[in-house]
């Protein structure tokens, strides 16, 4: 299986290279030229233990450049750190399910996949004998999910972008106390968009690019989106067990659009998913699109959702292509449009092959706030902002139970849980003692020269 670029300009790419790679050298996103059908084996599946099930779905997009030991010890490794032995556990409620992603060790969905390509840069590198400069951005998680996953690898440095003060004090503790010599911290006088604009700006040069070797960790990276396809098909068997009667629906509190698109492509691989939904908070730009065809631009808002507090959302640009039929030209035409106006517009057939399986709802503060202390009150579970978004979309949305995906630990947010609930969330021990550990983090202004001169510095 090879991988192409949304942009259709790019040679195809393998397995290994296309990891290393991260954004197509075109500036587009890598897609499989074509997606595994698993719709006669999920019988067969769905028995198996999270990591066997990973394996499986892994094996088609890897395409035999990784042995099946080696595939099998990769996989054991990146779960071995989660607290529980089902990695995403799915909790059965009254009104709707929590499928709880933040198992892994930053306590964030964002470590089912970035333990996970930590050991598979590892792999990789040994096997080429290469060096990696990992460039990243974050709204959040991503940051100490990536870092967590690559500090004190050999042969790796990562520079991890976040916007400076618009993260949750945690969120920003977990990246800047880890002092292993390669991690990297950069808090930038901006947004998450300035941050991810200045991480595709810097693999658009593609001198500097190869010059320092540089590899992605955003979910641009598609073995950021391969590890999260499993989840989805293990919740699914895991609703079925008990009430096989309900439609399959997912409720995703999503900004960047990378968790939801993982959904999307099992469907697409035979999964029988009913309904996706996109849980936007006051950023709406997704919600937007699917209402009115239109994805424009506007200023970010600072929400209680902050990993959410997105505009461009990257990873859009993958289900486009596949909403206009694989045309690249079309593609390039929306992007273009979107740097040139800061809008496009989507003509009927795409919309509607996203309307299709995609619905979206916008949320407030208010209503966020209610939904964190009506899920305590009813279901006794202290859910974090993020996750609270997904809940009330859900509830707005279906009348039947939907599979919430609890993006992150409550503790990650507790000034927010403690306004709606009046109530402190337990405190995990992996956050024990974080305001008293030393930190260390650079500072940048939101441009891309200033970034590539602290990279040059570094390595």
């Amino acid at each position: 299986m090879n991988y192409i670029s949304t942009r259709g300009k790019s040679e195809p790419v393998g397995f290994s290279e296309a990891v290393l790679m991260g954004l197509a050298r075109d500036g587009g996103l890598l897609l499989p030229e074509s997606y595994p059908d698993f719709g006669d084996r999920l019988t067969e599946l769905a028995g198996l233990s999270y990591v066997d099930l990973a394996i499986e779905i892994f094996k088609p997009f890897v395409n035999n450049e990784l042995t099946d030991e080696e595939l099998k010890q990769l996989v054991d490794n990146s779960y071995s750190s989660f607290a529980s032995e089902e990695v995403t556990p799915l909790l059965f409620g009254k009104s709707h399910h929590l499928l709880e992603l933040y198992q892994g060790p930053t306590l964030a969905f964002k470590d089912v996949a970035l333990q996970f390509l930590g050991n598979l840069f590892e792999i990789l590198l040994k096997k080429t004998g290469k060096t990696l400069n990992i460039l990243g951005a974050t709204s959040g998680d991503t940051g100490s999910a990536a870092i967590y996953g690559v500090r004190g690898k050999e042969n790796i440095n990562i520079f991890m972008l976040h916007p400076k003060g618009k993260v949750s004090p945690i969120q920003e503790r977990q990246m800047t106390t880890v002092l292993d010599d390669n991690v990297h911290n950069i808090a930038i006088h901006g947004n998450f968009d300035d941050g991810q604009r200045i991480v595709k700006e810097i693999f658009g040069d593609l001198n500097f690019r190869d010059e320092y070797a540089l590899g992605a960790v955003n979910s641009i990276n598609w073995a950021r989106i391969m590890a999260q396809i499993t989840y989805y098909f293990y919740a699914a068997f895991r609703l079925r067990e008990k009430s096989p009667e309900l439609p399959l629906q997912f409720s995703v509190p999503t900004g960047n659009f990378g968790d939801i698109l993982a959904g999307y492509i099992a469907k697409q691989m035979g999964l029988p998913v009913n309904r996706l939904i996109i849980a936007t908070n006051e950023n709406d730009i997704l919600a937007r699109v699917i209402e009115t065809g239109r994805y424009s631009l506007q200023d970010v808002h600072a929400t209680l959702s902050p990993s959410m507090d997105i505009q461009i959302s990257s990873n859009f640009e993958r289900l486009l292509f596949d909403a206009c039929g694989r045309d690249a030209d079309k593609v390039n035409q929306l992007m273009d449009d979107l740097k040139s106006n800061g809008e496009f517009v989507l003509d009927d057939e795409p919309l509607t092959y996203i309307r299709k399986l995609f619905s979206a709802k916008r949320v407030d503060t208010e209503q966020t706030l209610n939904t964190i202390r009506s899920v305590y009150e009813q279901e006794g579970w202290i859910i974090d902002p993020h996750t609270a978004v997904g809940v009330a979309a859900a509830e707005e949305i279906s009348a039947q139970p939907v599979i919430c995906l609890a993006t992150a630990d409550a503790a990650k947010f507790p000034a927010a849980v403690e306004r709606a609930i009046n109530t402190s969330p337990p405190q995990p021990k992996a956050l024990d003692g974080i305001f008293d550990k030393e930190t260390r983090c650079l500072e940048s202004e939101p441009s891309s020269d200033s970034v590539k001169s602290i990279i040059r510095q570094h390595v």
